[in-house]
C-alpha cells in the first residue's frame, strides 16, 4: 500500500508530536488504531462475502474445469513439444545417406514392453504409441520400396 520507511515514520512522528502535543498524542494513536482495525474488519467481511457469493454461484467449479481443460497434458501439447524438439534436432545431412540397393527387411515393429502394474489409461497410451510407431515403420518401408522401384526418383 504505502511505502513508508523508518525515516519517513520518524519525521511524521516528530511533526505529530509538535503539532498535536505530547498530551493528546496517545489519544490520537488509539483513535487511529481503532479506525484501522474497523477498516480491516470491513475489508475482511467484504472479501468473505465475495468468496461466499462465488461459492454459491459455482465460480470455483468453473475455474477448476477451465484449468482442467487448458492443461497442456490433457490437450496433448506435451507430445507436440517433444515432436517439435525432435524436429529441431533433426539433421537432414545425416539422414540423407543412400540406402543399399538390396531390399532390406522391414524394421521390426517395436513391441510394448511388459510394464509393472500400469493403469488402463497408461496401457492404452503405450499401445497407441506402439501402433503409431508400427504405422510409421510401414510407411517408411513403403516409401523406400517405391523410391527404389521407380527409376529416376533416387538421389
Amino acid at each position: 500500500m504505502f511505502d513508508l520507511g523508518m525515516s519517513e515514520l520518524l519525521v511524521i512522528g516528530i511533526v505529530a508530536l509538535i503539532v498535536i502535543g505530547p498530551k493528546d498524542l496517545p489519544v490520537m494513536f488509539r483513535t487511529m488504531g481503532r479506525f484501522t482495525a474497523k477498516a480491516r474488519n470491513m475489508a475482511r467481511e467484504f472479501s468473505r462475502a465475495m468468496e461466499a457469493a462465488a461459492d454459491e454461484s459455482g465460480v470455483k467449479d468453473v475455474a477448476k474445469d477451465l484449468r482442467k481443460v487448458t492443461d497442456p497434458k490433457s490437450m496433448g501439447l506435451d507430445a507436440l513439444k517433444d515432436a517439435a524438439s525432435r524436429f529441431e534436432a533433426w539433421d537432414p545431412k545425416r539422414s540423407a545417406r543412400p540406402e543399399p540397393a538390396a531390399s532390406a527387411p522391414a524394421p521390426a515393429v517395436p513391441s510394448v514392453p511388459a510394464a509393472p502394474a500400469h493403469g488402463p489409461a497408461t496401457q492404452a497410451l503405450a499401445e497407441s504409441r506402439a501402433a503409431q510407431s508400427a504405422a510409421a515403420a510401414e510407411a517408411a518401408a513403403a516409401m523406400r520400396a517405391a523410391r527404389d522401384g521407380e527409376p529416376g526418383q533416387g538421389t
